[in-house]
């Protein structure tokens, strides 16, 4: 029997529960406890393997401090400003997989915290920099030529 496939609109939206769960800083465990569900519930909500009800993502909407209408911004084939914004097969955009990690999210919110934009600069050309660097193979090395006379 094969495995569920998580549709791609469910998918979408337990992204953005994910996000927005990390962003107000609160725990699967903590989330899961507002709701009266195990924080497995929440992380099979949040990967889209289970459909969040109607019922269940308003109240979701309400715990996390946003409109129902947060959850399906950037949907494919939704509103022209979401056009383009979600990738065949569902997949959310390179940048927004990004954000939504666990290092994307730290990495963003420590770097929001940063007041002095020429320390900002600093830190951008530094990582322009290591992205750089890791985008030129390592040249080997040529072998020592033996003399042989």
């Amino acid at each position: 029997m094969p495995k569920k496939q998580a549709n791609p609109v469910d998918a979408h939206v337990g992204h953005r529960v994910r996000l927005r769960r990390m962003l107000v800083g609160m725990s699967q465990e903590r989330l899961g406890e507002l709701l009266g569900l195990t924080f497995q519930q929440v992380q099979k909500y949040e990967k889209g393997v289970n459909r969040i009800g109607a019922g269940r993502l308003y109240e979701l909407a309400g715990i996390l401090g946003v409109p129902v209408s947060f959850f399906y911004e950037d949907v494919a084939g939704g509103s022209a400003a979401g056009a383009g914004s979600t990738l065949p097969g569902g997949e959310p955009p390179p940048v927004m997989a990004f954000v939504s990690s666990g290092e994307g999210l730290q990495l963003t919110l420590a770097f929001m915290k940063i007041k002095d934009p020429r320390v900002r600069r600093k830190i951008l050309d530094l990582v322009r920099s290591l992205a750089e660097d890791d985008q030129v193979p390592e040249q080997q090395p040529e072998p020592a030529r033996v003399n042989r006379a």
